[in-house]
């Protein structure tokens, strides 16, 4: 995480400074110091918390390489929900933090997600996302192909039956200032954090709850509940619980390129039917990104990039669908993972419903960090007073992963 311009960064001891905590938070990115901050801000829990990062530097976490953006356009109305109350908390970011000065004012940039149809039944699942939207309360429009020209007259859009977007609440933020004051706020009400990685963990006999977290350095630390808030290492984590968790680190590439023609508004984070996704970054440069097919569970260490992808397969659907893409020169680059749920790409929040103190906060799929303020949350209510009190996430609770039964989310980029 890039340091903020006047805040100095508190080393984090490499070891905890209890051998017992109410709460032990395996990861200290966006999920897990959402839970934490959450935790603590809340006057009616009054626990110890552990906060676990085997990276404090946070430089290859999926929090660090993420896109920043939000939006409102699920097939799953929970998860337009989940994407307001985040929308709200951005917004009113100092005044959700207590009205603490130093944090900034923030807002959304609303250029909006714009999906596009090339067919008939991908327009179908347009209508019908929209409808689920609207009923949500969100903004969604539906645009013909001729009214998509209209508004955004650089795009070839010969091909295309439908369009889809919304432009409230629907953009960029600034996803590191939001962690930032997270985490700092959590450690300054008294959330412990540790440069250490949780190893082991020990059951009790019943094998119902978690008794111990074991750390790299050889600590055994007693706890109360544990938060599995590892990102991509997220199955490893819920394997040391003995439980098979249906996560894996899928490789994503981003690239930042500058157009020799700058289009003459701002670019919506456009979804092609082709799966790669651009948008405005500002001053002339935009912010693409893709994957390859097959797309593999990769190691969670792995951040190679594939030289060849973007200019055989990212470019020219770029060219293609926005002439004045043909002259552009790529200025930054990097690889990041999602953790993929395989089942569904959706959530997976909640206890386990047997191991009961093991707690997920995982899977998100690309979806983590404008889903971080409402996680954060429900799983600080969970932890406080055994249910959700604000969105009731039990939708996306563990059951439906032993039951094999997916919650369809159609809006998967």
């Amino acid at each position: 995480m890039t340091e903020k311009p006047g805040h100095t960064r508190v080393p984090w001891p490499d070891r905890p400074s209890r051998t017992h905590y109410d709460v032990i938070i395996v990861g200290g990115a966006i999920m897990g110091s959402a839970t934490a901050w959450f935790l603590a801000a809340n006057p009616d829990f009054d626990g110890t918390v552990l906060m676990l990062e085997r990276d404090p530097s946070f430089e290859w976490c999926s929090t660090a390489h993420t896109n920043s953006c939000i939006r409102q356009q699920y097939s799953f109305a929970l998860n337009v929900r989940i994407s307001q109350y985040a929308a709200d908390f951005i917004s009113n970011l100092r005044e959700r933090m207590g009205g603490d000065d130093r944090i900034p004012e923030l807002a959304i940039r609303s250029f909006g997600y714009l999906y596009l149809a090339a067919d008939e039944t991908f327009a179908d699942v347009l209508r019908q996302n929209h409808r689920v939207q609207r009923e949500a309360g969100a903004a969604t429009e539906l645009l013909d192909a001729q009214a998509i020209r209209a508004q955004w007259p650089f795009y070839r859009v010969d091909d295309i039956v439908l369009g889809s977007i919304n432009r409230v609440n629907e953009g960029y933020w600034d996803g590191s200032t939001v962690f930032h004051w997270l985490q700092r706020q959590a450690r300054e009400r008294g959330v412990e954090t540790v440069a250490n990685e949780a190893v082991a963990m020990t059951l009790n006999a019943a094998g119902d709850r978690v008794l111990s977290v074991t750390l790299a350095g050889g600590e055994v630390v007693t706890c109360g509940a544990v938060v599995n808030a590892s990102g991509p290492r997220a199955a490893r984590t819920a394997a040391m619980a003995g439980i098979v968790l249906p996560v894996e680190p899928r490789k994503r590439y981003s690239w930042i390129f500058r157009a020799a023609e700058p289009l003459d508004r701002d670019l919506p984070l456009t979804i092609d039917p082709s799966g790669i996704h651009v948008r405005e970054n500002g001053g002339g440069t935009y912010l693409c990104g893709g994957h390859p097919e097959p797309d593999p569970a990769v190691d969670p260490g792995d951040f190679t990039m594939d030289r060849d992808f973007f200019e055989q397969a990212v470019w020219p659907v770029l060219a293609a669908r926005i002439p004045a893409f043909e002259r552009i020169r790529v200025t930054h680059e990097w690889a990041g993972h999602y953790a993929y749920n395989t089942l569904d790409q959706n959530a997976v929040v909640g206890p386990h419903p047997v191991v009961t103190n093991f707690i997920f906060q995982n899977g998100f799929s690309g979806h983590g960090l404008q889903q971080s303020p409402a996680m954060g949350r429900g799983v600080a209510e969970w932890i406080t007073y055994g249910a959700y009190r604000s969105l009731d996430l039990t939708p996306f609770g563990f059951e439906r992963i032993m039951r094999g039964e997916p919650i369809v989310e159609r809006a998967v980029i």
